[in-house]
């Protein structure tokens, strides 16, 4: 059964940081990513990164902002934010895909883990 466990989740004032983490399956996926779903609106991509080689990309709400990483061996995705903004509040997960390709549509990832709410205060 594949399991992605999010972590680091929490309340934060606006302009600071948060990291988040996710515990994957490792190489079972060529590429991960976070999305995103505030109250009221629609879950939206926030980055992606490949297991491998590979790029990185980014939301452009999110751009210069966040940062998406991995560490092989611990088998987990981070997602370090900071300058944290009310807006960035949200239900943050992780997600998997078997596609090597970056895709920012959530139909491209098979997999998704439980979430963790992050709040940020004005």
């Amino acid at each position: 059964q594949v399991q992605l466990v999010e972590s680091g989740g929490g309340l934060v004032q606006a302009g600071g940081s948060l990291r988040l983490s996710c515990a994957v399956p490792g190489r079972a996926f060529s590429r991960y990513a976070w999305f995103r779903q505030a109250p009221g609106k629609e879950r939206e991509f926030v980055a992606t990164i490949p297991w491998s080689i590979g790029s990185t990309y980014y939301a452009d709400s999110v751009k210069g902002r966040f940062t998406i990483s991995r560490d092989n061996a611990k088998n987990t995705v981070y997602l370090q934010m900071d300058i944290l903004k009310p807006e960035d509040t949200a239900v943050y997960y992780c997600a998997a895909s078997v596609l090597v390709i970056a895709n920012m549509r959530e139909d491209a990832y098979r997999f998704w883990g439980q979430g963790t709410q992050v709040t940020v205060s004005s």
